[in-house]
C-alpha cells in the first residue's frame, strides 16, 4: 500500500528560485530476506535514521538505516496480529503514527502504536474502534486520512450495506489521537452508479468528498456534488456542481488550505468516448459553500503537437493522460500534473475506457463499504483488480505534462517532460518520482540504455523551465530504480527503493 506519502510543496507555487548541484546516491545492502514478494513502506526519517516497513507473510519488521544506509537493526513488529488486514501510518519529525486492523473471530480492529527514534515502540497497542461483522474476511473496513498540516486526523468508515443510502462513521483527532468530535452520518446515493472520490481532510477538520454519477459500465460522468462536512456539524452538505453538458473523466480534489477552498480537476470530452479535448476546473469556497471559479482549458495544437512527441496522434493524444496531481499556490494559482499511462498485449491495447469502469489505471474511485484492497507497492490498479490475461501486458508511461494556471483559472504556462518508458508484465521500473529542493522540482525516472534501466534527473523551474542534468553519480551497475515509489525524507534528501540481483535494497539520493 501507498498510504500517507509525503506531500511535496512544489516550488511552482513559492517562486522561489536556487542552483541545484549534482545528486549523490549512496546504497543499503540487500537482505536475504527482502525479494521481490516483500512488501514495503519507506516511513520517512527520524533524527538521522531512515525508517522502512516490511512485510513477509506474517513477519513485520521496521528496518532502520543509518546517515549512510547501513542497517542498524530490524525492528521485530511482534504486535501485529497474525492476520493483519491493513496497516496505515503518519510520519512527524519524532514519531510515526502507525494504524493497523486487524479481525479476531466477528469483530474487526483498528489499533494503533506509537514509534520514536530509533524505532522503538513508545507503548502498546492503542484501539480506536471496533465493528462488528458477520463474516471472516481479508478486506479493509477504515480509512485513516490527514490534513495537510498533520495536526488533524481522522479515521472513517463506510457502510454500505444499503447501496442507496451509505451510514460514514467517522472520528477527527488532534496529533496526540485526542478525540475532537465523532459522528455518524447518511448520505443518499441514489442510484447504483453512484460513486465517491478519495476523501480528503482540511486543515481545520473538514471532511472532503466528491459525489459522481456513471453511465453504466462506462465512465461517463452525468453529473458532479460537492459534499463537506464540518467538524460541529451532524452532517454532510451537498451542493451539485453543475457541470452542463460536459463529459467528464475521473474526478480529483485538492484542498486548497491557504485560499480556503477545494480545487477539482477533470480531463472532458464533448461526446461519449470521445477523445479528450481539455481539462475542466472547478474552485470551491469551503466558507459560503459555493462555486467561485468554473473554467474550461482546451488543448490547443501546439500542445498537443509538444505532447505527442514524435510518433503520436495529434487528435488522440490526451486519450493516454491521467492527473496524478494538483498542487496550489498561496496566490491562488495552481498546477495540474498529468502522465501518458496505457498498456497493450498481444490481443488488444487498453485505453482509458477499459480500466474496469474507473477511467484511470493508477487509482480508482474508493469503494468505501466493509471491503477495500490492501495495496502492495508493487503494481498498478490494473494488475491487482486482474486485467491481464493470459497473453503478456506491456506497460507504458510517456510524457509528463505540467500546466500553471492563476487564480482565475487562465493558463500562464505550460511544458512537457518528454519520456518513452515501458516494461513487460509489471510495471515497478516506469513513471516518476518527484524531489523538490526549494529552487526547482526534480522529476527522476528510468531511461532504457543499453539495454539497461539508468535513473535520469530532469528539473523544473518556477517559470516552468526545464533543466536535464547528467547522469547521477555513484549509479552502480546491476541496481534497477523504482523512482515512483520513492519518498522525499528531508529538504534534501530522498530515498528510493531498487532492486539488486532479485533482491530489494534503498537508494539515499543527496540533492
Amino acid at each position: 500500500m501507498k498510504i500517507g506519502l509525503f506531500v511535496i510543496g512544489l516550488l511552482f507555487f513559492t517562486g522561489q528560485g536556487g542552483i541545484a548541484q549534482a545528486p549523490k546516491v549512496v546504497y543499503s545492502q540487500p537482505e536475504r530476506d527482502d525479494t521481490r514478494q516483500t512488501n514495503f513502506e519507506i516511513m520517512g526519517k527520524l533524527g538521522n535514521d531512515v525508517l522502512v516497513y516490511k512485510n513477509n507473510r506474517s513477519n513485520h519488521k521496521l528496518s532502520v538505516y543509518d546517515s549512510e544506509m547501513a542497517l542498524k537493526e530490524n525492528v521485530d513488529l511482534d504486535f501485529f496480529p497474525d492476520k493483519t488486514i491493513s496497516m496505515q501510518y503518519i510520519t512527524y519529525p519524532d514519531k510515526i503514527l502507525v494504524f493497523f486492523e486487524y479481525q479476531r473471530k466477528r469483530v474487526v480492529y483498528c489499533d494503533y502504536v506509537v514509534i520514536g527514534a530509533g524505532g522503538k515502540i513508545q507503548g502498546p497497542p492503542v484501539t480506536l474502534d471496533t465493528t462488528e461483522v458477520s463474516y471472516s474476511s481479508s478486506n479493509k473496513i477504515y480509512n485513516v486520512i490527514n490534513s495537510d498540516d498533520k495536526q488533524k486526523i481522522m479515521l472513517f468508515k463506510v457502510n454500505s450495506g444499503n447501496p442507496r443510502r451509505f451510514i460514514i462513521a467517522s472520528y477527527l483527532f488532534n496529533s496526540s489521537l485526542d478525540l475532537i468530535t465523532r459522528s455518524q452520518c447518511e448520505v443518499d446515493m441514489g442510484d447504483k452508479d453512484n460513486f465517491f472520490s478519495d476523501f480528503h481532510l482540511s486543515n481545520k477538520g473538514e471532511l472532503v468528498v466528491a459525489k459522481f454519477i456513471k453511465s453504466g459500465s462506462t465512465d461517463i460522468i452525468s453529473g458532479v456534488s460537492m459534499l463537506i462536512k464540518h467538524p460541529d456539524s451532524l452532517g454532510f452538505s451537498v451542493q451539485s456542481l453543475n457541470i452542463g453538458k460536459l463529459i467528464l473523466d475521473n474526478v480529483q480534489l485538492k484542498v486548497d488550505n491557504g485560499n480556503n477552498r477545494v480545487l477539482m480537476a477533470t480531463f472532458f470530452s464533448r461526446q461519449k468516448r470521445g477523445n479528450m479535448e481539455g481539462i475542466y476546473v472547478v474552485g470551491w469556497d469551503k466558507s459560503s459553500n459555493q462555486k467561485i471559479m468554473d473554467t474550461t482549458f482546451v488543448f490547443n495544437d501546439e500542445l498537443r503537437n509538444l505532447a505527442k512527441g514524435e510518433e503520436g496522434n495529434k487528435k488522440t493524444v490526451f486519450n493516454d493522460f491521467f492527473i496524478k496531481n494538483i498542487y496550489s499556490r498561496k496566490d491562488g494559482g495552481f498546477v495540474i500534473v498529468s502522465e501518458s499511462l496505457f498498456t497493450s498485449s498481444r490481443n488488444n491495447s487498453i485505453n482509458r475506457w477499459d480500466y474496469g469502469g474507473y477511467g484511470n489505471p493508477w487509482m480508482s474511485p474508493m469503494n468505501y463499504s466493509y471491503w477495500s484492497p490492501m495495496y502492495s507497492p508493487w503494481s498498478m490498479p490494473w494488475t491487482r483488480y486482474g486485467y491481464n490475461n493470459s497473453a503478456p501486458t506491456r506497460y507504458l508511461a510517456e510524457n509528463i505534462l505540467v500546466l500553471s494556471f492563476d487564480k482565475s483559472g487562465a493558463l500562464v504556462w505550460n511544458n512537457v517532460i518528454a519520456k518513452s518508458q515501458f516494461e513487460d508484465d509489471t510495471d515497478n521500473l516506469i513513471s516518476y518520482g518527484n524531489m523538490n529542493t526549494g529552487g526547482e522540482v526534480h522529476f527522476l525516472f528510468n531511461t532504457f540504455e543499453n539495454r539497461t534501466f539508468v535513473l535520469t534527473d530532469q528539473s523544473m523551474d518556477p517559470t516552468g523551465k526545464i533543466t536535464r542534468f547528467p547522469t547521477l553519480k555513484n549509479l552502480d551497475k546491476g541496481y534497477e530504480f523504482m523512482p515512483r515509489f520513492g519518498k522525499q525524507v528531508s529538504a534534501r534528501q530522498m530515498i528510493i527503493p531498487c532492486m539488486y540481483r532479485s533482491y530489494l535494497c534503498f537508494a539515499r539520493i543527496d540533492f
